[in-house]
């Protein structure tokens, strides 16, 4: 028991490269307090216990008779008959049944470390969910302070239209009262306002035909920029609604990540500041033969595979007879005759007994039904390294696509910030294209969005791979 808990160490003992600090000791909590994992453990452990149970002699047999009335011999009244007797297997089979009791176990084994990976994969998969949520969460909230301050930009724009076109309408109500006055007066004022015209007669239609235009320019731009504040708000209204589901989405996750765990449903989680890009250390073809040498559901076949074998072998030797050795003990006592003590000296007598296995179909059936077994085994092989193989060729393609959606969305990224400060510079000097300032602000917030999902992506692959190989190593940042 001494040697198993050492084991059980050794595998809470996660060696894991490249994870945060917080996820390894997160995994070493799950291995813990798992109680699936636990179960799963502890039927090993019972497995254990099994190969002692085959491994050894059956029982002796002790049978013991005793006379009511003695019976009379003529070595004395004899007055009980006592016999012990021990049976042996046919050589070798002892060793056999430990041999496949022990493989049952090593199998039993296997099937906890398959529960272990599995385990550890939600638990990575749970954590990068958490993670890209939490920057989904983060992005959203600097894109809504942009949009605020994109809204403050545009109600700036508008209130200064619209003292602008104040400010044109007073200077038209004043330019209709001077045109009463002298003809110099007149052309001067309108010349000023914006003709530079010489002759008095060109300064009063300059004075009836500019203003209108500048006032219905003024009104033009008021109503473009109070366009420009309704529409930033129909965008901010949105991601605000979006914020809202992301932060509520919160405490489900939560729950899932600590129910792993086994902890209470709301307790803090820490999740790492960011996540890099990955590589893999090994070659595609090297992490497929791991895969297929190093997966604990092969390893359990195999296993089982060199038990039903063991099962052969036992099947052949229980065919062959037992051994029995004994002693048979028969107590006498003095038997008189003629008024004279006869015998009484107690007999022992030493026995050996021997099984005739002539039934032979039993064992004909037992060795047929261990060799169906195996080939079960056999093809269930097969057919597992062929869906690993089909798994393992997945998440290659994930990996590539997320590596790929990795430079595309950094590359939009890049551009999208270009074009949007070249927009912003042209609203702040002529107030154009505010609707392709939103457009593209969209699209850097969908970029953004898109680069956290596909470097989360590129984990989780990794840890497909990881449960896959059976192992924590594979990746390196």
């Amino acid at each position: 028991m001494k040697k198993i808990a050492i084991i059980f160490l050794l595998l809470l003992a996660v060696q894991t490269i490249g994870f945060s600090q917080s996820l390894d000791e997160y995994l070493k909590v799950a291995a813990e307090n798992n109680p699936e994992l636990k179960a799963y453990f502890n039927d090993y452990l019972a497995a254990l216990e099994k190969v002692p149970q085959v491994g050894t002699l059956p029982d002796p047999e002790l049978s013991m008779g005793f006379f009511i009335r003695p019976m009379e011999r003529f070595m004395g009244n004899q007055q009980a008959d006592i016999q012990l007797m021990q049976m042996f297997p046919w050589f070798g089979m002892l060793k056999t049944q430990k041999d496949e009791a022990s493989k049952m176990a090593l199998a039993q084994f296997e099937v906890f470390q398959d529960a272990r990976n599995r385990l550890f994969f939600q638990v990575k998969n749970t954590w990068y969910e958490m993670y890209r949520l939490e920057e989904d969460i983060r992005i959203t909230e600097e894109n809504l302070e942009i949009l605020k301050q994109y809204e403050r930009l545009a109600l700036i724009r508008f209130q200064s239209a619209g003292v602008g076109g104040s400010s044109s309408s007073s200077g038209m109500q004043g330019t209709s009262n001077m045109s009463s006055g002298s003809s110099t007066s007149s052309s001067s004022s309108m010349g000023s306002m914006g003709g530079g015209m010489t002759s008095g007669t060109s300064g009063k239609t300059s004075a009836k035909s500019n203003p209108p235009m500048s006032s219905s320019a003024s009104m033009g731009e008021g109503k473009s920029g109070m366009s420009d504040v309704l529409r930033v708000r129909i965008e901010i209204k949105e991601l605000e609604n979006t914020l809202a589901l992301l932060r509520d989405s919160r405490v489900p996750l939560v729950a899932e990540f600590n129910q792993l765990l086994n902890r209470n449903i709301d307790e803090v989680v820490s999740i790492a500041d960011s996540l890099t890009d990955t590589a893999l250390p090994l070659e595609r073809l090297a992490i497929l033969d791991s895969i297929t040498q190093n997966n604990p559901m092969l390893k359990m076949l195999n296993a089982e595979e060199e038990a039903y074998e063991a099962q052969k072998k036992m099947a052949k030797l229980e065919g062959r007879p037992m051994l029995g050795a004994g002693l048979n003990y028969m107590p006498f006592s003095p038997r008189p005759e003629n008024g004279m003590l006869m015998g009484g000296d107690d007999m022992v007598m030493p026995m050996v007994r021997l099984t005739i296995p002539i039934y032979r179909k039993k064992y004909n059936a037992l060795q047929k039904e261990a060799e169906l077994r195996q080939l079960a085994v056999q093809q269930r092989r097969e057919n597992t390294v062929k869906q690993l193989s089909t798994e393992w060729s997945g998440a290659m393609r994930d990996l590539d696509d997320a590596n790929r959606r990795t430079r595309l969305y950094r590359e939009q990224t890049d551009l999208a910030k270009q074009t949007l400060n070249l927009l912003m510079t042209s609203y702040a000097t002529d107030g154009r294209d505010f609707e392709e300032v939103l457009r593209i602000q969209q699209q850097l917030l969908n970029y953004q969005l898109k680069l956290i999902e596909a470097i989360v992506d590129q984990h989780t692959t990794i840890a497909v791979l990881e449960n896959l190989e059976g192992s924590n190593d594979l990746m390196v940042k």
